[in-house]
């Protein structure tokens, strides 16, 4: 993956998410499960943005550029064999393993964006403004992610066919139980409010605190606890799909992009 410059504007983070999952797809990367979700959203936000459905649409822009500039960075650190934040750490070393639902990757990747990044964008959109400024885009966002989620989770069915039988689908509130996008866009504005307080070491240590408290989290969305829904996960998986490139092409919305970029289309006889 060659280096991730930050982007300044959002068709800027769409061009390089595009570029991410392309590359995922090609070396069947479980990293590219989470980067076709968040392009969905990204790209929803920026129509959005067109449309003057914010209530201050430039500094929407800079809020998501600083949102999902955090989740790039934190791919090009893991893959730089650098230190992303715990939360992340635990999202990409679980893409390691053939073993992990591919709900269960979506979750980690909405753990550690929604529960620690949107937080610390949400502050830095704010500048020098009252956070309580930002709140009503803040919740828009959090619509949009919420919306976009259910609609890849459903597309999730064709993929894990088993998730509906034992309850782990889009209409289930308790999705693994740990996690839950109203619970976690509660806590982020939370976080969001507390860190706005802080300034330099204490802005610092109020960061390290909550990377540490979502860590603790993703641990238990990869190894969630309790014999019987570990004994629920394995039967899933037995009857999930495998093949991470073909897994991608589901979720990502340009599927026939992937299609004629990398598999060459028989010569017309």
């Amino acid at each position: 993956m060659s280096p991730i410059k930050e982007a300044q504007t959002i068709d800027a983070i769409i061009q390089q998410l595009e570029q991410l999952i392309e590359g995922c797809a090609n070396a069947k990367d479980r990293v590219g499960f989470f980067a076709s979700l968040y392009y969905k959203v990204t790209v929803r936000v920026r129509d959005a943005i067109q449309k003057g459905e914010f209530e201050d649409n430039a500094r929407m822009e800079q809020f998501d550029v600083a949102f999902a500039n955090r989740y790039l960075t934190a791919v090009q650190q893991w893959r730089n064999k650098e230190h992303p934040t715990g939360p992340w750490q635990v999202a990409f070393d679980a893409s390691k393993k053939s073993s992990r639902l591919v709900l269960q990757h979506l979750l980690l990747g909405m753990n550690a964006h929604i529960n620690l990044d949107l937080g610390i964008a949400a502050v830095q959109a704010s500048g020098n403004d009252p956070i309580a400024h930002i709140r009503k885009d803040f919740n828009s966002i959090n619509d949009i992610l919420g919306s976009m989620t259910f609609e890849v989770l459903q597309e999730i069915n064709r993929i894990s066919p088993l998730l509906s039988l034992f309850g782990l689908h889009a209409s289930n509130d308790t999705i693994l139980i740990q996690f839950s996008i109203t619970n976690a866009r509660d806590g982020a504005w939370s976080f969001a409010e507390d860190l706005s307080s802080k300034k330099g070491a204490e802005a610092d240590a109020c960061i390290q605190a909550r990377a540490n408290t979502i860590q603790t989290l993703a641990t238990s969305l990869v190894q969630p606890p309790g014999v019987a829904i570990r004994i629920t996960l394995w039967i899933i998986h037995l009857f999930e799909w495998k093949n991470p490139r073909r897994i991608i092409e589901v979720l990502h919305t340009y599927k026939k992009k992937f299609i004629s970029i990398n598999r060459p289309v028989p010569a017309k006889s």
